[in-house]
């Protein structure tokens, strides 16, 4: 990416993840160092080519995928956003999801990013909306709060 100031580093990189799609995913290549690292609550990996493959898997298992960013804080090294991921489950197409969560980037000298963490709570998003186990989850939770 030729254009150093964080502000439009960070504008561009919203812009990509807002407008993502299959067609699209080449152009981490923009965005990314070729050993960047990543990390979610189901994956951790290395490389471009292993991040393009998560991307390919939530397209090929998910209808209508699509971040909406809320909020970017920036700074030289580094780049926070909150976000809303929307889908549809294949098996379940007329009920929306969403997962809301955070991500923090690291960049390097030249505004490529070097570490992509996403952050949010999979108990909460998606392990409690299995009908068992979100049960079982939703009762473990009543017991471990404070109030």
């Amino acid at each position: 990416m030729s254009d150093r100031d964080p502000r439009a580093r960070a504008q561009a990189l919203v812009s990509f993840y807002e407008t993502l799609n299959v067609d699209t995913l080449q152009d981490l290549r923009i965005f990314y160092t070729p050993d960047c690292f990543f990390k979610d609550p189901f994956n951790e990996v290395r490389g471009l080519q292993q991040i393009e493959r998560i991307f390919q898997h939530m397209f090929a298992n998910l209808t209508a995928p699509r971040f909406c960013v809320l909020d970017c804080v920036v700074d030289e090294q580094r780049i926070v956003l909150t976000w809303d991921f929307h889908f549809f489950l294949r098996s379940s197409p007329h009920r929306a999801q969403r997962i809301h969560g955070a991500s923090l980037l690291r960049l390097n000298a030249a505004g490529l990013v070097l570490e992509h963490r996403d952050y949010w709570d999979a108990a909460g998003e998606v392990y409690e909306k299995v009908p068992l186990l979100g049960a079982i989850l939703k009762r473990l939770r009543r017991r471990l709060s404070a109030t």
